[in-house]
């Protein structure tokens, strides 16, 4: 497949997209003009499969991307397998630190895989093909269902079954559909999409626009997978929708510039969110807070109005019902938001603010309740949720600043709630109280997530630490150093689906197979 890529096309379209204001209005707009004119789709022959290299030593031409028209140098290294195996970098801590991205030199040679294939009729459609579609799993909730696990690892870790160098750098984690792995880095100056089998080879790798190169430049959000589609938003605030199983592109929208917003200061980190037939985003500034778009076509369905002007946050958002309502719950730069899902109306702003506006963990809800935490001292907050006729009402019920929780995510579990404080430690609350059940080392602060009643602890310094989920304390039973050669912090949350467990480092993807051998044999 060939990358067909124009600077000066690209401009145009960008001041195409420019002229497209968006109103302050919530009702839907899907059939209004701007949504359509500034929704790039393919023609039938930009379309058209591309056959896959035949020869490695070609190096890699992803597929064109609508309204592009002049060659860009190729994108060469989709991911191969390797294997590797020694002391994670030691730790560098900027100041201040920022949201999930980190700092990342120029990546390095890139290796050349066999030439993309589709995956076969079979992978598509197998039910028992491991399913962690998105960013926190199926259900949103960074738990896994997985069982038979190792309760115990060897002295050096799990068996590592295979490393994939050549993703690119970045900080995205990985998602799994169809038989394939999804995730995103930076390229030679581009954000690249990857899909790779579920032995580590590289089926295809796409551009998905330009890559983020500020401040810890790096991809930050997660591919979603819908059906047959795959939805990437960039930091750059581009929303791309490909197909799933080859990448061929089907649309993409500028969601900054179709609502006149302003990227944020490491730029947007929300993974999407699918919400029936809409694709959820969250572009924030003066016009809107929170956008639903058609997720076949992209136009514009609805959009909120602003949120007292808040910036976006960093945060991906959650979808919940409630007594009738259906919900949107996420993070601006200076509070969480409540935004109805069928219609757009914001509820409510409640203010939490932090340091250099990072609010970025995912909320959490239940029952009525929703959490939230953010870093920098700014602590955790347990919010009671109120539905009377047409309105939705909010009030605090507790705040503990023990769990302030940067951006590696928090679980809950039987009524406790697990993660990382912003320093470096591990936190323990109770749900409905907000007590402190413990505060404990650990592996150091960092992001996790958990299956088989176990939590998997992944420090930004590299180390791996498995935890029993109790709320009696943080006992790490095994622990292991990741392999070296990953660039910047690793902030990517750990994936548990399928017996492996899926590690996310710069430039490398790591598989360890953590299934108990003695529970199979029951």
């Amino acid at each position: 497949m060939r990358l067909v890529a124009s600077r000066l096309a690209l401009s145009v379209v960008v001041l195409t997209l420019l002229g497209c204001a968006p109103s302050k209005d919530s009702t839907p707009v899907a059939d209004q003009q701007e949504a359509a004119s500034s929704t790039e789709r393919l023609t039938e022959a930009d379309t058209t499969p591309k056959p896959p290299v035949t020869d490695p030593s070609d190096g890699f031409d992803p597929p064109p991307l609508a309204g592009e028209t002049e060659a860009a140098a190729p994108a060469e290294s989709p991911a191969v397998a390797e294997q590797s195996g020694e002391k994670a970098p030691s730790d560098q801590r900027p100041t201040p630190d920022p949201p999930p991205a980190a700092e990342e030199p120029e990546p390095a040679a890139l290796t050349r895989s066999p030439a993309a294939v589709e995956p076969s009729d079979e992978a598509a459609t197998d039910p028992s093909a491991p399913f962690w579609p998105g960013f926190c799993g199926p259900h949103g909730n960074n738990v896994s269902t997985e069982a038979g696990l190792l309760k115990e690892w060897p002295e050096d870790g799990p068996a590592l079954l295979w490393t994939a160098r050549g993703i690119g750098n970045g900080y995205s984690t990985a998602s799994l559909a169809h038989g394939l792995i999804y995730t995103a880095g930076n390229i030679d100056g581009n954000t690249v999409v990857t899909a790779l089998d579920l032995d580590g080879q590289a089926r295809w790798q796409v551009p998905a626009g330009d890559a983020w190169t500020k401040d810890y430049p790096g991809t930050r959000s997660t591919p979603t997978i819908d059906g047959n589609r795959l939805y990437y938003q960039n930091p750059l605030g581009e929303l791309f929708c490909l197909t799933a199983a080859t990448g061929e592109p089907v649309w993409r929208v500028q969601v900054l510039e179709r609502f006149g917003a302003e990227n944020i200061k490491w730029a947007l980190a929300e993974s999407s969110v699918i919400d029936g037939d809409h694709v959820i985003s969250t572009p924030g500034g003066p016009n809107t807070a929170v956008v639903a778009l058609n997720k076949m076509t992209g136009e514009t369905v609805w959009q909120s109005e602003s949120a007292a002007g808040d910036a976006a946050g960093y945060s991906t958002p959650t979808l919940a019902e409630y007594q009738g309502k259906r919900l949107i719950f996420t993070m601006t730069a200076k509070a969480i938001i409540c935004v109805d899902a069928d219609t757009g109306r914001l509820y409510w702003r409640f203010p939490h603010e932090t340091s250099y506006d990072v609010n970025a963990s995912k909320p959490i809800f239940l029952d009525g309740h929703v959490f939230i935490s953010t870093g920098y001292g700014a602590g955790s907050r347990m919010l009671r949720v109120s539905v009377d006729g047409d309105q939705v009402g909010v009030e605090e019920v507790w705040a503990n600043t023990d769990l302030d929780n940067h951006h590696g995510g928090v679980i809950l579990l039987d009524g406790y709630l697990y993660g990382s404080e912003d320093r470096r430690s591990w936190v323990c609350l109770d749900w409905k109280t907000g007590r402190t059940m413990y505060n404990e080392r650990g592996v150091g602060k960092g992001s996790l997530t958990s299956a088989d009643g176990m939590l998997y602890t992944l420090s930004e310094r590299g180390e791996m630490g498995l935890v029993p989920a109790t709320p009696d304390g943080h006992q790490v039973v095994s622990q292991f150093s990741l392999p070296p050669g990953g660039e910047g912090r690793s902030w990517a949350y750990p994936v548990v689906i399928g017996g492996c467990m899926y590690i996310r480092h710069g430039d490398y993807l790591f598989c360890y197979d953590v299934r108990d051998p003695a529970a199979e044999a029951r």
